[in-house]
């Protein structure tokens, strides 16, 4: 039996949770080259390693394919409806973060807050005959914050990358997206208003679907122990 943990497979979120881990007691190294997704745990008993895209981390953990994972906070809210009867957040791990926000252009003096884009969305939609369009990767995230907000006379465009480009491009009228120091978002003329929506970084989660026998639960307590982190669930 083994509990099976998934890790970034690559770039910056690998590297920082590979030292997270280090720090405490368990080695994680990826074997073979850069494009075999293989790799080992050491200092641990029974666990072994799965590398993902941190964007495929949520659904094997909602699936129950693996036990332990880590990935952005945004993501696993994103991707995963009702997450939190299907995964449980761990411990967050003090890098990768980033905070979801809602941006216009500098040049909407009189835009501040939800309550003016509200208004502005409104007037908008009757000066144009559409609804003011932002532009996002975050559908889930957006929907519900607006909607909480009362801001309904908009529409989400999808933007998979170089989301604040979309403005400038006049795709989109405004952006909701990630942003760690908001230099991209001054750089295109945008700021930010309301409040954050999602404030991220790295955790580790643990999924509440993948069955789990005596000794996996036993592997489980184990591996959690060492590394100073409750279980969940």
């Amino acid at each position: 039996m083994t509990i099976k943990l998934g890790i970034p497979s690559k770039g910056r979120l690998m590297a920082d949770t590979f030292d997270w881990f280090s720090a405490r007691g368990v080695t994680i190294t990826r074997t073979g080259t850069d494009r075999e997704y293989a790799g080992r745990v050491d200092g641990v008993d029974g666990v072994e390693l799965v590398l993902l895209a941190a964007g495929e981390i949520p659904r094997e953990l909602a699936a129950g394919r693996i036990h332990l994972g880590v990935t952005g906070s945004d993501v696993v809210q994103e991707k995963i409806a009702r997450w939190d009867t299907k995964i449980t957040p761990l411990a967050p791990l003090g890098f990768g973060q980033a905070d979801l926000i809602l941006a216009v252009p500098k040049t909407w003096t009189d835009v501040r807050d939800l309550n003016d884009l509200d208004a502005a969305a409104d007037a908008f939609r009757r000066a144009h005959g559409f609804r003011l369009r932002i532009a996002t990767k975050y559908h889930r995230l957006v929907r519900a914050h607006l909607k909480a907000a009362g801001v309904a006379s908009y529409q989400l465009v999808d933007s998979q990358g170089a989301t604040e480009g979309t403005v400038a491009n006049l795709t989109a009228e405004a952006i909701a997206d990630i942003t760690s120091t908001g230099a991209t978002l001054d750089a295109n003329h945008l700021k930010v208003i309301g409040d954050v929506m999602h404030a991220s970084q790295a955790t580790l989660f643990q999924s509440l679907t993948a069955p789990m026998s005596a000794e996996d639960q036993r592997l489980l307590r184990g591996f959690l122990a060492k590394i100073g982190v409750s279980p969940g669930g």
